[in-house]
């Protein structure tokens, strides 16, 4: 599989965040000379929130983190690529009860300590005896600066792991904030295949934990597609172990207080980085595009209609053919659903505005828009004429190679 056009050239220098360790390993369970298993190890009184797909078909790895996610704290978390684990009945959960088990051993906590995802292919039975034993290992050689390949175990069809960092003062001291995540294909609202992982060592309570989690996924990772298909495997973890308190950070309670909001501003900026890259490297993606959609009659329906945009077939084929062809726009607006005055409706690429008044705008011509849709990152601004309400979402073109990439996914 060729690397996506917008993979980084170099990947980002992760700190090291107290109270984190990992380590990752070729387990085997479906890829060949890669590294598939990974297992964090938490400092105890870590913190956890999360946010789960609300697929009527979730994983049983999901269902497993829905209840451990009502008592809010973490001291391992084991993730492997390969096997989704989903649609595979009693023995899906099964294989989660051996895994956890597992892994509490290897980590010296609790059961109900213990975090789980799998991404991959559905249906099929997860043999957890294929890599349970892995996690002894992996436990004892954990160290704080293996996010590298923590975050390659987790790809399936990603061309490239994905990293983010981000370091904001608070009572005077640095804290880090580091994610990692995975997700190409299957990718839509509900949180798109897609796995992310945050961690932090800020003092959070867990409610504050929480609300940032929650709000910062749904501004990124709810706010993205590449091809309208949710997941049964969504998730999304963020785990505080507090270890910034030795060093004078008081506990953070209240997310809206100067504090509060500091961190939750690199939780944002880490989350809506991770999104942006799994739009970027969507399954046989060429382009990069942003769909703003402004004049609405409310915020969710102009999120609505951004979806409807970005999730066209023929829009999307546009894009991948570099055709500046606006009619489709029209097209994806009106079937959306939601109010639109046809004889206000503008719609610009980039800075030139193709329509406007309801009909092709009189300055625009057909050799500019090819020329701008000639670039690799797109920005497709559209208003309705309704109201105030205004949205952004993310997505990507449809080339020949997604339907090579997922024609071929399971031989």
């Amino acid at each position: 599989m060729s690397v996506s056009p917008f993979a980084p050239k170099s990947l980002p220098k992760v700190p090291d965040i107290e109270g984190v360790s990992l380590a990752a390993c070729e387990a085997g369970i479906r890829y060949k000379g890669r590294k598939d298993l990974m297992l964090a190890l938490l400092a105890p009184g870590t913190v956890a929130a999360g946010v789960l797909t609300r697929s009527k078909t979730a994983s049983a790895p999901v269902e497993w983190c829905r209840r451990q996610l009502t008592h809010g704290t973490a001291r391992a978390l084991v993730v492997n690529s390969g096997n989704a684990n989903a649609f595979t009945g009693m023995k899906g959960k099964e294989a989660v009860a051996a895994t956890a088990a597992a892994a509490a051993e290897a980590a010296g906590c609790e059961e109900n300590e213990v975090f789980l995802a799998s991404t991959g292919v559905i249906g099929e039975a997860l043999e957890p005896e294929r890599f349970t034993g892995h996690l002894a290992q992996l436990a004892d050689t954990a160290s704080a600066d293996a996010w590298e390949d923590a975050a390659r175990a987790i790809m399936t069809t990603d061309t490239y792991p994905k990293l983010v960092t981000r370091t904001v003062q608070v009572d005077g001291q640095d804290v880090h904030v580091n994610g990692i995540a995975k997700g190409s294909g299957m990718i839509a609202p509900d949180m798109a295949t897609m796995l992310a992982f945050v961690f932090t060592d800020a003092p959070l309570c867990a409610g504050a934990a929480q609300t940032i989690c929650a709000k910062a996924a749904d501004a990124s990772f709810n706010a993205i597609t590449v091809d309208g298909d949710t997941s049964t495997s969504d998730t999304v973890l963020l785990f505080a172990t507090g270890a910034a308190e030795k060093r004078g950070v008081s506990t953070i309670g209240d997310p809206g207080d100067e504090r509060g909001a500091a961190i939750a501003g690199a939780v944002n900026e880490v989350m809506l980085d991770l999104a942006h890259q799994i739009v970027r490297d969507g399954e046989g993606a060429s382009k990069f595009v942003e769909i703003a959609v402004e004049g609405a009659e409310s915020a969710p329906a102009a999120r609505r209609i951004a979806f409807a945009i970005a999730n066209s077939p023929l829009v999307k084929t546009a894009f991948a053919g570099e055709d500046p062809n606006w009619g489709r726009i029209v097209m994806a607006v009106g079937k959306s659903g939601e109010a639109a005055d046809r004889d206000r409706l503008a719609i610009w690429f980039g800075d030139i505005r193709v329509a406007s008044d309801g009909e092709v705008d009189p300055g625009y011509t057909e050799e500019e828009g090819a020329a701008y849709m000639k670039n690799a990152e797109l920005r497709v601004r559209v208003n309705v004429g309704i109201g105030a309400g205004a949205a952004t979402v993310w997505t990507c073109d449809l080339t020949d190679k997604y339907i090579s990439i997922n024609a071929d996914y399971r031989s």
